[in-house]
């Protein structure tokens, strides 16, 4: 290897690292407010999209555990992703549960214009960092980096949906979106914690 590729290759690492130490700094942020203003609002939807940025942040420390220690083996990196995936097994046995007992319950949550501000400040965030994981992810060749981003996407879905619940809610004081919104975000929940059951993280393809 050329001292001029091998320079390159160590400025592509060092930004790919920025970029999912930045990610998990925002996830963190994510996680804490989400379940604040939810358990304020009264939101299964947005407690549940906070307990997911818990467990997608967990899910990025093992890609930063894994890029980070050349001893990682794969068994112990399966092992790793495993854990996350029985957490998201229990997140939508959770989500489930709590959505369908409100609808039942007819239990309203309060609107939240700040739960709103925040869906929408993540349907633009997360995009921009998968995209910007993804790139990386091409410069390093890195497999697990592209993986990783997207989980990113995922997080952009549920904000989506998320979104739709909470506006729903206040535009027209339809109490039955937030717990519906919950219920929307059980079948991509589950897909993440198929991925993990099974030892490894996502591995669709997404373009540049």
């Amino acid at each position: 290897m050329s001292a001029e590729l091998a320079e390159t290759l160590v400025i592509h690492r060092r930004s790919g690292r920025k970029i999912e130490f930045l990610s998990i700094g925002w996830t963190t942020l994510e996680s804490i407010v989400g379940i604040i203003a939810g358990v304020i609002a009264g939101s299964v939807a947005l407690i549940s999209f906070g307990i997911d940025s818990v467990i997608e942040v967990a899910s990025s420390l093992v890609l930063v555990w894994r890029l980070s220690d050349a001893s990682a083996t794969e068994d112990r990196e399966a092992f790793a992703h495993r854990l996350v995936g029985v957490c998201f097994l229990a997140l939508a046995i959770y989500v489930s549960f709590e959505a369908i007992k409100d609808l039942l319950t007819r239990s309203a949550p309060h609107v939240t214009y700040l739960g709103i501000v925040y869906a929408a400040a993540c349907v633009v965030v997360m995009p921009l960092l998968a995209r910007a994981k993804r790139r990386a992810a091409a410069n390093l060749q890195s497999h697990a980096l592209h993986a990783d981003s997207h989980q990113s996407d995922i997080c952009a879905y549920l904000a989506v949906i998320l979104l739709g619940g909470l506006g729903l809610n206040a535009l027209f004081g339809w109490w039955w979106a937030d717990p519906v919104a919950a219920l929307c975000m059980v079948p991509i929940i589950l897909r993440e914690a198929v991925s993990g059951l099974r030892g490894q993280p996502c591995t669709h393809e997404h373009r540049i």
